[in-house]
């Protein structure tokens, strides 16, 4: 989705920024970051794209910048007692290394879900860590309670002036790098990377042609929401997927000058992101984390519908868990268009998988599943590698003139985190198929998450079906049938709210309908 946001014509809260990012002192601790050519990512459009290399920082993001602009503000007094934090990785790391080069103590509040990687890199640093909480907000909490009590300086991730200043410094950087960019992409969390580009490219005089456009993952999009409803919006829930941008809502100060000098947002899923890490790896052979490859993935989507354009996209970090790699692999070639998957009704007879092969022709086939649903029917599962669009939609006219029924499944959550990797098949027993509900949900990635959820669960209903897959992340993905006899659910549906996780009902899903009811 793309949305763009009316600037107020105003630099009421962004003037201040000119001086403060003129001022900010992160070159002790931050390099400037090169700009690069992207010649395979062009090579694919038709435009030139380039990206501003924030994973070639010291902490390998460009949360050095703002933290150490932040902390170097700090008196003499404030310095002495020491600093805290919350974050879970990459502002950890830039409060982290700017206290050891000021000989600073330094606490971080970590949440327990936090990537391995960016632990260790916080230690190595001298940093003192806590690990407290499922996600950030509830580290966050715990930071600000310590902080009090302590009285510790809490470093802000992304709400501050002198953070948003720090960096800001990348936005005066690429201006200095004298080329003709048409736009600039940046990547959304908190807000305090794009509020602080954005207020130094927008207030350029020589500039004002430089469409700026901040980019956010679908499932954690605050800024989208906050520029619909003109305020500040508290997320309900977070993917989890890109740590590094999931955050509830957009900081406050961040949110004051976006409005006045952001052209518009632009969101993308998960599978476009993994496709961007791909493409940052095969230009630069350095591998991205998901929140360092959303700007990308937003450049991408915008560069689709024009050419002839000089567009950058800030690779904002590279601190990405071994463990991760695969899914963003598998999910990469959905995420480029490149796979398709489809489940197909075939007759349970002699010659009807021949006759489905004889329409794939030549087509490169990445998987192919079945499962027997009774006597006279079966379902395959379908992966195919397509070259094109076009040759997809080939390839559905020959099925449907062969009389071959289908649903396409590639955008199909239950299909990718689940089906695809499940063993079993349908649900054959005697009781009643049509009290069995499906639901999907995240699980943060800690040792009694699956056993507090059925602890909460209780004996009040039966889990039919149940898949657990680890990302390797902060997170897994669960499926979960549930055997449910009330007439209306509501029982059920006010239980599942009332737990720590986030439902969605997948019943109807064609994917649960085909292949394990």
């Amino acid at each position: 989705m793309r949305l763009k946001i009316n600037k107020t014509g105003s630099f009421k809260h962004s003037k201040k920024y000119l001086k403060l990012i003129n001022e900010a002192d992160v070159y002790d601790v931050a390099i400037k970051s090169p700009i690069t050519f992207a010649k395979n990512i062009s090579a694919k459009g038709n435009n030139k794209i380039f990206l501003k290399r924030e994973d070639l920082q010291p902490v390998f993001s460009f949360k050095n910048r703002g933290a150490y602009n932040k902390i170097i503000s700090l008196t003499p007094s404030q310095k002495k007692k020491g600093v805290i934090a919350a974050s879970a990785g990459n502002h950890a790391q830039g409060v982290a290394y700017a206290c050891k080069k000021l000989r600073i103590p330094c606490l971080i509040v970590m949440p327990i879900t936090s990537p391995d990687i960016k632990v260790s890199s916080v230690k190595s640093f001298g940093a003192k860590i806590l690990l407290d909480g499922d996600n950030i907000n509830q580290s966050l909490k715990t930071a600000l309670s310590l902080a009090k009590k302590k009285k510790l300086e809490f470093i802000h991730p992304f709400d501050d002036p002198l953070t948003i200043a720090g960096q800001g410094t990348i936005g005066k950087e690429i201006l200095e790098d004298a080329e003709d960019y048409n736009a600039v992409f940046i990547p959304v969390g908190g807000g305090g990377l794009l509020a602080g580009i954005s207020s130094w490219i927008a207030q350029n005089e020589d500039n004002k042609k430089i469409k700026i456009y901040g980019v956010e993952v679908e499932d954690s999009a605050s800024l989208l929401e906050a520029i619909k409803f003109d305020k500040r919006v508290r997320l309900r829930e977070v993917g989890l997927f890109a740590d590094g941008v999931a955050v509830e809502q957009i900081g406050k100060a961040n949110f004051d000058v976006i409005k006045e000098c952001v052209d518009g947002v632009i969101t993308v899923s998960v599978d476009e992101v993994c496709a961007a890490v791909k493409d940052i790896f095969e230009d630069t052979r350095v591998l991205s984390e998901p929140a360092g490859a959303v700007a990308l993935a937003g450049l991408k989507k915008y560069g689709k519908k024009i050419k002839d354009k000089k567009l950058l996209a800030i690779s904002s970090g590279a601190n990405v868990n071994f463990e991760r790699l695969s899914y963003i692999v598998e999910r990469s070639e959905l995420g480029e268009n490149k796979e398709k998957i489809l489940s197909i009704q075939i007759p349970e007879k002699p010659g009807s998988f021949l006759k489905l092969c004889r329409i794939f022709g030549r087509a490169q086939i990445t998987e192919f599943n079945y499962r027997m649903a009774d006597n006279d029917i079966a379902y395959v599962l379908v992966g195919i590698r397509t070259k094109t669009e076009e040759s997809f939609k080939a390839l559905k006219i020959k099925l449907r003139k062969s009389s071959f029924k289908f649903n396409d499944l590639t955008r199909n959550e239950i299909s990718n985190d689940h089906l695809r990797h499940m063993v079993g098949g349908r649900n054959n027993q005697d009781i009643n198929k049509n009290s069995e509900r499906i639901f999907r949900s995240e699980f943060p990635q800690k040792p009694d998450a699956l056993l507090n959820f059925l602890k909460d669960f209780g004996n009040n209903w039966n889990i039919s079906l149940f898949h657990y897959r680890n990302l390797g992340a902060a997170f897994a993905k669960v499926l979960i049938g549930i055997q449910d006899n009330q007439e209306n659910g509501k029982k059920l549906e006010a239980h599942l709210k009332s737990s720590d996780y986030s439902f969605i009902e997948e019943t109807s899903n064609n994917a649960y309908q085909d292949f394990l009811r």
